[in-house]
This record gives structure tokens, sequence and C-alpha cells, in this order.
């Protein structure tokens, strides 16, 4: 079996993302990561959304510093991206998702 290095089709994708409140740039980071995860991790992932104005101590937990921030847990190594994610060709390289 090919032993490549993208797991999307056998791992289930964990993913923390930070926000503050409903802003224009929360909400695109969230819209811009459903459509990517809906197309190319459809039923294969765990989405966690977290409002830093109310949860302030996953803020300091996770050590954010700039929202919005998404971080994936699984599948190892963790990956970090800042901002709305509009850049799908680089939100998918960075998370070693194949189109």
């Amino acid at each position: 079996m090919d032993q490549s290095t993208d797991e999307t089709s056998t791992t289930k994708h964990k993913f923390m993302l930070f926000v503050s409140g409903m802003s224009v740039k929360s909400g695109h980071a969230i819209e811009n990561l459903r459509k990517i995860c809906d197309h190319y991790l459809a039923n294969n992932y765990d989405l966690e959304i977290i409002d830093i104005s109310r949860d302030t101590e996953q803020a300091v937990i996770h050590q954010i510093v700039a929202i919005p921030t998404l971080i994936r847990t699984n599948p190892l190594p963790k990956r970090i991206i800042l901002g709305d994610l509009s850049d799908k060709q680089k939100v998918l390289r960075i998370l070693n998702i194949s189109e």
C-alpha cells in the first residue's frame, strides 16, 4: 500500500478555529474553512470554534496572539494558520490536503 504523506482519507482531522466575536474576518475564516473541509474532508473532520472574547482561558492556553487562528491538532504534526483562510491553495498546502 502506498504510504504517502497525505492522510486525508484515513485520519480524522481535528481543528480549533480561534475567532473574536463575529467580526468580518472571523466570519470569513469560518466560512472559508467550512467550504474547504466540506469539499476535501467530507465527514472526516471535527471543527471547534472558540470565541476568545468569551473564552479567554483557551486563548492563553493555546498562546493565541492573533485572530483568526486555525490550529490543526490531528493528524500530527500540529499546524497553525493565521488569517481569514481565503487563500485556498495555501491552506491546502499547509494542512497537507490533496486536491
